[in-house]
């Protein structure tokens, strides 16, 4: 998820914690009551406008804040 701007961007890191973690996406899918599509979406990182409901979602299925998974990346 880049925004190009001069205020930086945010990353989505759900892969990363389920690798950390020992997740498999099976388990994040139906935890979370999220599509499949959906899902590799976020878990890939390919979203530009993320809905705070499926971040809910994610974060309920794994189990985790918000910030385990949204990293802000100030500009350079």
């Amino acid at each position: 998820m880049k925004i190009d701007n001069n205020y930086g961007n945010f990353e989505l890191t759900i892969k990363e914690y389920m690798e950390k973690h020992s997740i498999s996406k099976y388990k994040l899918l139906k935890r979370g009551d999220l599509q499949q599509k959906q899902m590799k979406a976020y878990y890939n990182g390919d979203i530009q406008r993320p809905d705070l409901t499926v971040l809910a979602r994610i974060c309920y299925a794994l189990d985790c804040q918000l910030s385990d998974i949204l990293k802000y990346i100030p500009p350079v």
